[in-house]
Order: C-alpha cells, then sequence, then structure tokens
C-alpha cells in the first residue's frame, strides 16, 4: 500500500455545494450519511433518516456524542415547525452543599458528579412516534451494523480519538473509568486512522433501545446498569431520575433579519445568544464581509450578546428576565449604542425583568430536520456504563455553585445548554436547516453563517468555507489560520486581541441544507473541518 498521512493536506481544495431533488443527509461522517440516506430509499422521511444518522454518529464519531447525552431537534413538517428539547436535567438529590461537601470548589469535568440524564434515546423515540414512517427496529439497524460488524476510523475522527485517549490516560486513574478504556481504548491505545474498530456492546445497547422504544434505557435493564454503576462510584444518577424524564415539544423562538426569520430552540440552549447578536446587527448596513467595520461590528454585537447569555441563561423558568425582553428591539437598540470605535470590555446589560454532532436532512415531500446532540465536552464525563458502549454526558459542568447565579446548581434543573439547532424560513414557508457544532462557539458559527448567506451572498458550500473567528473572553477574539492577516492587524488597532489558532478544530462543524420554493431542489454545504459529507439522490 502507498504510504501516506491522512492528516497532511499541502494544497487548497475547493468543494462545490451539493445538489439534489430526492433527499439529502449532511453532516460529519460520511458513513452516518450515508445511512440516512438509505432509510429514505427505504421509504423513510426526513425524520427517520436524522434518526438513523443520529444514532450511526454515537458510533462512527464517539468523540463528540454518545448514546448518554443530549439532543435538540427543530422539524419542518405538516407546515409547520416543532421544536424538541430532549436535554436532561440534574439528578434529584444533588445539590450544591453535596457538590461542595466532597471538596469540589466549582463543579467537576469528569466522573459521575457532572453527569446529568441523558436525553438522546428519548429524543429518537419521540421523534419516532410523532413524524417518522418506519419501524425505530429498521431506522437503528445501521448504527447497530457498524457497531456489530465495525468500521474503519477517519481522519478527523482518529486525531480527536489519540487527543482523548492521552488525555484520559494522564487524568482519569480511577476504577470507574475503565469502562471507558475497555471501550474505546481496547487494545491498550487509541484505534489508528484507517484501523476497524468495533463495539459489540454498543451494538446490544442500540438494538435494546431500538426493540423497547427507550424504555430498557429509561425503566428497564439499562437503567439498573446505569444506576448500580453510578451507587457504586458516589454518582447522584439515579434510576428513579431516568424513569421521570420525558422530552419537551417547545415553540422555537425566532427573530427576523432581513426578511428571514431565523429559528432556535429557546432556553435553555444558548440559541438566545445568536438571536440577540442578529437583532443588534440588522441595525447596520453592510457593504462587504471582509472589511474591517464588519468584523469589527460582528465582534461587539457578539460579545455583548454573550455575555447576557452567560449571565442569564439557563433553564427558562428559573431565568430572572424573559426571552422576549433580550429580543425585544428596544434592548437590541440599548446596546447596539454601546458599540463604537473600539472594542470594549462586555458587560452582560439589564433587560427588564420579567467536541457535539449536527446533522440536517431533508426529503421530497418537504419535510426537513435540524438535528443535534452532544456528550458535552468530547467524550462526556469519562464515565462508560462497562460493556454497553455508554458514555455519559459532563452537562453538569455548566452548573455555578455560585449561590447568586441564574444558573446556579439546583436538583432537577437543567443547565445552560451549549448545543443548537438553527432553521431558516421567510414569510412562513420554510427555507432550510443549518447548525454550527463546537460548544460555546455555536451561537457564533450561528451568525457567521447566517450573515454570510443572507448578507453577503454565499452559496451554502461557501458560507461554510469562510474564515472564522470566535470571542474568547475580555477583548480576546481568536481567528482561524487563514483569517486574512490585514484584517486582524487592523482589528488589533481597534483595541481587539487577535490571537491566531494553529488548527481550524476549535471553530466548530457545520451543515447546510436549502430548499428552492419553486422546484424543490436541495443545496447542501457541508464541513470541511472535518470528515464532513452529503449523501443524496
Amino acid at each position: 500500500m502507498i504510504s501516506y498521512d491522512p492528516l497532511s493536506h499541502p494544497y487548497p481544495s475547493q468543494r462545490h455545494s451539493v445538489y439534489a431533488r430526492n433527499g439529502m443527509v449532511a453532516t460529519s461522517q460520511p458513513l452516518a450519511a450515508q445511512a440516512g440516506l438509505d432509510i429514505l430509499r427505504k421509504g423513510g422521511n426526513a425524520i427517520d433518516a436524522a434518526i438513523a444518522t443520529a444514532a450511526c454518529l454515537t458510533v462512527v464519531e464517539p468523540t463528540s456524542n454518545g448514546i448518554g447525552g443530549d439532543a435538540f431537534a427543530i422539524v419542518w413538517t405538516k407546515d409547520r415547525l416543532h421544536g424538541l428539547n430532549a436535554n436532561g436535567p440534574a439528578p434529584a438529590s444533588i445539590s450544591m452543599e453535596a457538590v461542595q461537601a466532597a471538596r469540589y470548589e466549582k463543579m467537576p469535568t469528569y466522573g459521575w458528579t457532572p453527569v446529568t440524564v441523558p436525553g438522546v434515546p428519548a429524543a429518537w423515540k419521540s421523534l419516532s412516534e410523532r413524524f417518522g414512517k418506519l419501524a425505530l427496529t429498521e431506522v437503528l439497524q445501521p448504527a447497530i451494523d457498524y457497531a456489530e460488524q465495525g468500521f474503519p476510523i477517519s481522519p478527523t475522527l482518529g486525531y480527536y480519538w489519540q487527543l482523548a485517549y492521552k488525555r484520559f490516560s494522564e487524568m482519569l486513574t480511577g476504577e470507574e473509568y475503565r469502562g471507558w478504556f475497555d471501550t474505546f481504548a481496547p487494545n491498550g491505545r487509541a484505534p489508528r486512522i484507517g484501523e476497524m474498530w468495533r463495539s459489540p456492546g454498543h451494538a446490544a445497547t442500540l438494538r435494546s433501545i431500538a426493540e423497547t422504544g427507550a424504555e430498557s434505557f429509561y425503566r428497564g435493564e439499562l437503567a439498573e446498569q446505569i444506576d448500580a454503576h453510578s451507587r457504586a462510584y458516589g454518582g447522584f444518577l439515579r434510576k428513579e431520575d431516568l424513569a421521570a424524564f420525558a422530552p419537551e415539544w417547545v415553540d422555537p423562538i425566532s427573530v427576523n433579519y432581513r426578511g428571514y426569520d431565523v429559528w432556535e430552540i429557546p432556553p435553555a440552549g444558548q440559541g438566545l445568544v445568536a438571536l440577540m447578536a442578529l437583532n443588534i446587527l440588522k441595525g447596520y448596513t453592510f457593504t462587504g464581509r471582509d472589511t474591517v467595520e464588519t468584523h469589527h461590528r460582528q465582534f461587539e454585537a457578539m460579545k455583548l450578546a454573550f455575555s447576557d447569555g452567560l449571565k442569564y441563561i439557563t433553564q427558562e423558568d428559573k431565568m430572572t428576565t424573559r426571552a422576549e425582553h433580550l429580543l425585544s428591539e428596544a434592548y437590541a437598540a440599548e446596546r447596539r449604542a454601546l458599540i463604537g470605535a473600539e472594542a470594549l470590555q462586555p458587560l452582560p446589560g439589564q433587560p427588564q425583568a420579567g467536541g457535539t454532532v449536527y446533522l440536517a436532512t431533508a426529503d421530497s415531500e418537504g419535510n426537513m430536520v435540524s438535528y443535534i446532540q452532544s456528550n458535552y465536552m468530547g467524550f462526556g464525563s469519562g464515565i462508560v456504563i462497562p460493556g454497553t458502549g455508554i458514555a455519559m454526558q459532563n452537562r453538569g459542568h455548566s452548573f455555578s455553585l455560585d449561590p447568586s447565579h441564574d444558573n446556579r446548581l439546583e436538583p432537577g434543573k437543567k443547565t445552560y445548554h451549549t448545543i443548537i439547532p438553527g432553521f431558516l424560513t421567510r414569510d412562513g414557508r420554510p427555507i432550510g436547516p443549518f447548525g454550527v457544532m463546537g460548544g460555546f462557539m455555536q451561537p457564533q458559527g450561528h451568525v457567521q453563517v447566517v450573515m454570510n448567506m443572507i448578507d453577503f451572498g454565499l452559496n451554502p458550500q461557501a458560507a461554510l468555507d469562510a474564515p472564522r473567528w470566535q470571542w474568547i473572553e475580555d477583548k480576546i477574539i481568536e481567528v482561524e489560520p487563514n483569517f486574512p492577516d490585514h484584517l486582524a492587524q487592523s482589528l488589533m488597532r481597534m483595541g481587539h486581541h487577535i490571537r491566531r489558532a494553529n488548527s481550524a478544530g476549535a471553530f466548530g462543524r457545520g451543515q447546510i441544507i436549502l430548499r428552492d420554493e419553486q422546484t424543490g431542489v436541495l443545496t447542501g454545504g457541508t464541513e470541511m473541518r472535518t470528515d464532513g459529507a452529503i449523501a443524496s439522490w
């Protein structure tokens, strides 16, 4: 075989948008995208395809998501949008006092303490029952096959798997983490790029979820296994927490941006941050994308929106202000007035009181899905239930132990959530799903790709390919390696602390599908920063 480096790309490449009519699946892994397309070709709809793709991603991209994570979806079907919130709450037995008694000054990153109730299996069931056409057993079969028979490790997946293994080998030394190493490093190391990896326990779990409609996970044998492992290692999660959980169907929230409605899931998700930033930015006229003025205003709007989001966003009924106040025209104007000629130090305002995977699917019937799921920080908590392939999320790490903070830890509460699906409509008609995964990069990515398409006329692929930036803290803005140097230099003179990244890995991974209202033709863009692919017919 010819010897080569799968991660070396010395020459720039170009990828065009993909066009199709009968169906399309866009995500970060080619095998998962193809699995979704296979379901479409078997007679399933976009909802079935989304579930199949999501289930496959727990197998073929475990560095970013898993069965023990959370999920959100925005679904266009039956001539309207439907929002699904499948993020689980903190366990009923946890408290700030209990965590502090364990000598933590802030929520830990690993172990059982930051584990919240997983929502992923319930999301699959809810989507399938309400809008799917095929049985869950058929829809999850591709994922079961990959887990049982194995698949070759793709380049970006292999790179991040190796990083996680090195980090976990140094940090996760307790016996409670043995399940992770047995599952994801069975040969005493991370699997290499191009090497086959399989997970029979993962396959058995997926089969059980499919055959029982997720009952085994929340009220059956799998729930018992999760409960037992948590009890054995001082965790707070119990089978009663699992049994009490149910996803919520919610109404998405939106702002109108230059004639297009941009939709997000309401809090505790951070989609509100993207909407606040767009609400500020729509008060300006932009003459071009790659200008100093455009980037300065984007930076400032995002800093202001994020400052508010980090202060106020939590479970919606626990917020000290309401989303509609944060999205009001008056508040947007008030925040916009703070933007001047130099970089500002962001502070939250005072409105009136009151390592994730993303996929998009569409079918010939007009159904479209924007779907996202995550274990939060890569593999999550480092806890894997032995023999099951269930990697538990560490979403509870986002809780604050400050009793005065809106997002303070409370039993049964849902924390500030980073994962957000997006959707565009115009005059009540669907334009299409979009999303950019990646922790706190996500609302920043949403703003950038929406503006790339609406303000600057970029096609879906170009909108994703364009150089990205992200606000880190204070006046620090991190930019991609290919961010134009002349812009960076000018922005630094305006007071921005520009930091150039060594790689594009921290700037999110996006997917877009748009539908032509007249012809029904689908146009898709996928992410060059990962192993992204579009499957279509």
